[in-house]
């Protein structure tokens, strides 16, 4: 019992006690709270992220939300608004940084018609994808999945390698890299030129494919990659496959 009891409080200190996806299945049994529970007027964790973003060293975009949407997704994500996290979920429908380049999943809407727990639904438990970007890389924050020393910390899947890669961050740090990080130095390798023009024609549902792909030896020079557009699931899709044949 005190081994449970210490690790919810390691994923409880990291700020999504509830988020089930993330969670083993005895946390899933707790008792769900409801909207007026999960709104914290007194200590809002926008507040916060507002104040990150006012000082942001990259391009953000706060995608609009819709009222009755927020309202459901923070219920499914059961993560009060006073974290970032739920913040976000609540107030916005998503975020865009770095013309699109990446995305924040919030609670959807039409430039980005993803919401949190709706994306995470039929994924591999263990892990809550949280954000990604336009050539199919995934943010998730580790449920256990990947070893439970790092609980809480951020993950990258990397579309150059097909692994995923411990970024030592926290879901606040996350977002403060993603606002005010060096990404251009981050993603060296994998932009090209004229990206800024292309990354906005794109919808926050989709992403770019790359061929050849970007994990092969000849794919490693982006700039003559072939790219088409494609749903940002079906990425999500072959980089998993592609993952689970090249381990085999």
């Amino acid at each position: 019992m005190s081994t449970i009891i210490s690790r919810l409080l390691q994923i409880a200190l990291a700020g999504f006690l509830c988020v089930s996806y993330a969670l083993p299945a005895y946390a899933q049994q707790m008792p769900k709270r409801t909207l007026s529970e999960l709104i914290n007027k007194q200590e809002p964790g926008w507040e916060l992220v507002i104040d990150w973003i006012k000082h942001a060293k990259n391009k953000v975009q706060i995608l609009p939300k819709t009222p009755a949407r927020a309202d459901s997704a923070l219920l499914a994500a059961q993560v009060t608004t006073r974290s970032p996290m739920g913040a976000i979920v609540y107030e916005t429908g998503g975020i865009l940084v770095d013309n699109g380049w990446l995305r924040i999943l919030g609670s959807g809407c039409p430039a980005m018609d993803r919401d949190l727990m709706g994306w995470n639904k039929n994924k591999q438990q263990g892990f809550l994808l949280v954000a990604d970007d336009v050539l199919g890389g995934f943010y998730a924050i580790n449920g256990g999945a990947f070893g439970p020393e790092s609980i809480g910390k951020i993950f990258y899947f990397a579309p150059d390698s097909l692994r995923w890669e411990a970024t030592n961050k926290t879901y606040s740090d996350f977002l403060i890299f993603c606002f005010s990080g060096d990404l251009a130095s981050y993603y060296k390798n994998l932009r090209w030129k004229g990206w800024e023009q292309e990354t906005p024609n794109i919808t926050g549902n989709q992403g770019f494919t790359c061929y050849p792909f970007l994990f092969t030896k000849e794919g490693k020079n982006v700039a003559k990659d072939k790219r088409g557009v494609v749903p940002i699931a079906e990425l999500w899709t072959f980089g998993q496959d592609m993952q689970r044949q090249l381990d085999h």
